[in-house]
């Protein structure tokens, strides 16, 4: 540009009539603006008239971007025929002068690509770094448009939208961009500033810009916003495997056009860490890969496969070193990468070609190895740099900690469930009195295993008693907590207490326990219970509760009810009482006893719930387990927030054929008559081989109840699953075993009951006691 030549023919009166392009690339008018205007207008200054006012000398001209141009013109004239001039060819060179204004040598010696378009966005002035960047030189950008000279795309079109909006509003505007330019390899960020440039009248002449060159800020400002990302997006679940597929997610594309997480064996069961890896050949297991490509064509090693990796590969020193590990393309270890990958999936070799650039990251979290991340560039044209292996190890720590974090809940998960499951009734016991099922579905939400359980417990006199209880919380302190109250219920139970007894001491037991684990974060405050005795002699259910759900029961003939009872307060409050309800059977009445994780939700009110939970007992299935599936489908929310315990029982009656009572009046002489009574009956039972036993027993019962208890006296037999001898009086002293020494006349009846009878005991009645023995029905 610093010799430009330039030719112009101007007619005689001094109008242009023809315009090179030097002319124009001089002075940045193009043909069309120039011919036929008057070569005065191109001046920047006033000159001498006439035209021209002499062959040779200098003007200074105005550029079409409103600069000065000071030229050297040639003037020389076109004769007609007669010999006078018909005009004047003029050509005219910089002038060598003065040189370069300083402007101008900052423009062309900028650090930063700088150029100036006109408001129909062509190119007036280009500086050198600008040349560099587009790659060519400035003489073949004037004049030319834009899009001419850049590919049609939504980056570039971005561009010229800006530039159209500058010329348009006369407002500076500034913009990011991240695009391609001819000269450049691959994209570069840009920040770039637009503003409108005017002539001295203050009109609108063109626009100029700097772009200045970002990548690398760029590329820091988007590994920061994918750890802002990470932050948010990995570990929403503490799930093992879908947080390394949010981490492959995240990093994808992105990041890498393939990236896969693998873990050591251990990390997917429930085992403590083993220690770090060996030095040997290492086993890990694929969880997670995500490429550019559908269906990840390129991977060799499929989901839930194995790779062993010897110690030379990149995963494995990654593993071992406990840092980023880098290779490229070239590199032996790199080679022998992708060789093995070849071999072991030759289909995906395709889709493999081109890859030049691999990172691998080990996965550590509170001091352990967990696994290793790897990110492959294939299609993307930058290689991993240090900055990169920085990123990459800060990301791959948060998403380790999110990995160990959902490993370790799946181990306490792993650990609640098996406690639990060790504490649940794994097979119901014998008893006749009631026919069971039931169903226990552990909460699948993150808070974990909470502690929900039930019990069937058989009690004496063919009674059972039907357990369910709650303990608010989750995880291994909720299952402890529903192991211990299972254990006390059951030992209480054992006592023999009314419902609404054993629900206080179970109260005191759990203030207790609260008292006694002051400083830990207590879950029996948050526990409730309902305790149902059910007698088949009576048909009678006896229940109480401490602030759990009321039973259901479906009656035989279809319609189906809550039963009403006293809530009472849930345990661990204390000082308050509970009542017990009791309520007659019709046999064949199915009673459903459950916890509040079937019929509460955030998103359902509990009385429609609870509606829904009748009418599904209502429905007609061929047994109690296919009733409870069909309840828990109706009734049960799809991702249900808590455990649901559901205990069902058909009611049995014991019919009048199977119970023989007899009043016993206080006098001795009667019990020989009692005996013979019973003798009768066992005959009629056709028990004649219990005879001896059994008449042994009611003698020293029913001689106990004349001697030590009080009026009135009853004996009765129950023929069930075993014979059932129990003789009620009005006292309510309980008997006990004692050692009788040799010379005492007494003391070794109730002895010879426990020797000669299967189990004994006693338990208190609202008018006294009753005292019962059984022994097993002889084989038929």
């Amino acid at each position: 540009m610093e010799h430009v030549a330039a030719v112009a023919i101007v007619d005689v009166r001094g109008v242009v009539t023809a315009w090179s392009e030097g002319a124009r690339a001089l002075t940045g008018h193009a043909a069309d603006e120039a011919v036929g205007r008057r070569a005065r207008d191109l001046l920047a200054e006033d000159v001498p008239a006439g035209f021209p006012p002499a062959l040779t000398g200098t003007a200074v001209l105005r550029h079409r971007d409103g600069s000065t141009v000071l030229l050297d013109l040639t003037a020389c004239p076109v004769l007609g025929t007669d010999g006078t001039p018909g005009g004047y060819v003029i050509t005219a060179e910089r002038n060598g002068g003065p040189g370069p204004s300083l402007a101008e040598q900052a423009f062309q010696q900028a650090s930063m690509s700088m150029s100036i378009f006109d408001t129909e966005q062509r190119y007036l002035r280009v500086n050198e770094v600008a040349c560099q960047v587009m790659g060519m030189p400035e003489e073949a950008l004037l004049g030319r448009h834009l899009l001419e000279t850049v590919e049609d795309v939504e980056e570039n079109q971005g561009f010229l939208d800006h530039l159209r909006q500058v010329a348009e509003t006369g407002l500076p505007a500034r913009y990011q961009s991240f695009a391609g330019a001819p000269a450049l390899n691959r994209e570069h960020a840009w920040s770039i500033e637009m503003w409108p440039v005017r002539d001295p009248a203050e009109e609108l002449t063109g626009v100029a810009l700097v772009a200045l060159e970002s990548t690398e800020q760029y590329w820091a400002q988007r590994r920061l916003s994918l750890l802002n990302e990470a932050a948010a997006g990995i570990g929403t679940s503490l799930d093992v495997v879908r947080t390394a597929e949010e981490l492959v997610e995240l990093l994808v594309p992105k990041y890498a056009d393939f990236a896969s997480v693998d873990l050591l064996e251990w990390v997917l069961g429930a085992d403590e860490p083993p220690g770090e890896p060996d030095a040997d050949d290492i086993v890990l297991r694929r969880v997670a890969h995500r490429s550019i490509n559908d269906g990840t064509p390129e991977t060799a090693v499929h989901l839930g496969e194995a790779d062993v990796c010897p110690p030379t590969c990149l995963q494995a020193r990654a593993l071992l070193e406990g840092r980023a590990v880098l290779g490229q393309a070239g590199e032996p270890e790199f080679l022998s990468w992708l060789e093995q990958r070849n071999a072991r999936a030759p289909a995906g070799r395709p889709f493999r070609r081109g890859a030049h650039s691999m990172l691998a990251v080990p996965l550590r979290a509170r001091g352990t190895t967990l696994g290793v991340a790897v990110g492959v560039r294939v299609a993307h044209p930058d290689q991993y740099a240090s900055d990169d292996i920085v990123f990459a190890e800060e990301l791959a720590s948060r998403a380790a900690v999110c990995i160990d974090n959902a490993r370790r809940f799946a181990r306490e998960r792993a650990t609640a469930l098996a406690l639990q499951h060790s504490l649940l009734p794994r097979g119901l016991p014998g008893q006749a009195a009631v026919e069971v099922a039931h169903r226990y579905l552990p909460s699948g939400s993150l808070a974990g295993v909470g502690g929900d359980w039930f019990d069937v417990i058989p009690l004496s006199g063919s009674r059972v008693a039907l357990v369910v209880g709650d303990v608010v919380g989750h995880g291994i302190p909720s299952s402890a907590t529903m192991g211990r109250l299972c254990m006390a219920v059951r030992t209480l139970a054992d006592v023999d207490l009314p419902p609404d007894e054993l629900l206080t001491h179970l109260d005191d037991l759990v203030t207790h326990l609260a008292t006694d684990d002051a400083d830990d974060d207590v879950a029996e405050l948050g526990a409730t219970c309902l305790y149902a005795v059910y007698d088949p002699v009576t048909r009678h259910l006896t229940l109480a509760s401490a602030g759990h759900p009321a039973p259901a029961v479906v009656l035989p003939d279809g319609t189906a009810h809550l039963i009403e009872a006293a809530p009472g307060p849930p345990l661990g409050v204390g000082g308050l009482p509970f009542e017990a309800t009791e309520v007659e059977l019709p046999e064949g009445t199915v009673v459903a006893l459950y916890t509040d994780g079937l019929i509460e939700d955030r998103d359902r009110d509990v009385d429609s719930v609870t509606t829904e939970l009748c009418r599904a007992l209502t429905a007609r299935t061929d047994t109690l387990d296919t009733l409870c599936d069909t309840v828990l489908k109706a009734v049960l929310s799809e991702e249900p927030s808590d455990d649901v315990a559901l205990l069902l029982a058909r009611t049995r009656a014991l019919g009048a054929d199977q119970v023989a009572t007899w009043d016993v009046p206080t006098d001795p002489a009667q019990v020989a008559v009692t005996r013979q009574d019973v003798a009768d009956q066992l005959t009629a039972w056709g028990l004649e081989e219990t005879a001896f036993v059994t008449e042994l027993v009611v003698s020293e019962l029913v001689t106990n109840a004349i001697r030590y208890g009080e009026p009135p006296i009853q004996l009765r037999l129950i023929r069930d699953r075993a014979l059932i001898c129990e003789v009620s009086d009005g006292s309510s002293t309980s008997p006990h075993l004692r050692r009788a020494h040799v010379f005492d006349e007494g003391g070794r009846g109730l002895l010879l009951v426990a020797q000669l009878t299967q189990r004994w005991g006693s338990r208190q009645t609202g008018s006294g006691k009753i005292i019962w023995a059984e022994q097993p029905l002889p084989p038929e």
